[in-house]
């Protein structure tokens, strides 16, 4: 549960996205996984795609800061997500997609999930002169942080509505000579 006090800000959206992956005809490499979200490797697999991207692609980006970018996602996808809204019937699966879509400046990395609820960020209050009457728990919120590290690691962070439900979430590395893994 999040203080009286703490407040949320979306991320930027963008227009409707496809539910299903598609392939740019422009992108020079394409690379897609489709995972079931409360298998217990998940996680693993989506961070392990995400460096072996950056390695198969000799992609000139810190390879750790695309895998903690993932796995962030994923894991806000895994956590958070429910099918618009709503609990999944008994057996039915709920799935994210992860796609890697490179061109020779950019990676773009989105994260779909069947959830459209908005991403959001915390936004905390300004801290009062007299700290001696905030909580330790009012200071350090208890979410909203991977969201955060995303922003933090990526050139850029958005999301979009899908047309068939649910929103996909991307963040784009700017490609650049510094960071060779």
């Amino acid at each position: 549960m999040k203080p009286a006090h703490a407040r949320e800000h979306p991320l930027s959206t963008a227009r409707l996205a496809p539910w299903e992956p598609v392939t740019l005809a422009s992108a020079e490499r394409f690379r897609s996984i489709t995972l079931v979200a409360d298998s217990t490797d998940t996680a693993q697999v989506a961070r392990r795609t995400g460096s072996e991207v950056v390695r198969d692609w000799a992609l000139p980006v810190c390879a750790d800061d695309v895998e903690l970018c993932v796995s962030e996602l994923v894991g806000n996808a895994v956590h958070h997500a429910t099918p618009d809204g709503r609990m999944t019937s008994f057996g039915e699966v709920r799935l994210v997609a992860v796609v890697f879509r490179a061109w020779s400046r950019w990676l773009f990395v989105e994260v779909a999930d069947q959830d459209s609820t908005p991403p959001m960020l915390p936004v905390g209050d300004l801290l009062v002169p007299d700290l001696s009457r905030l909580e330790t728990d009012d200071m350090l919120p208890d979410h909203g942080r991977g969201l955060f590290l995303v922003q933090s690691l990526a050139s850029a962070v958005w999301w979009s509505p899908r047309d068939e439900g649910g929103k996909s979430v991307f963040c784009r590395f700017d490609l650049d000579d510094k960071h060779r893994t």
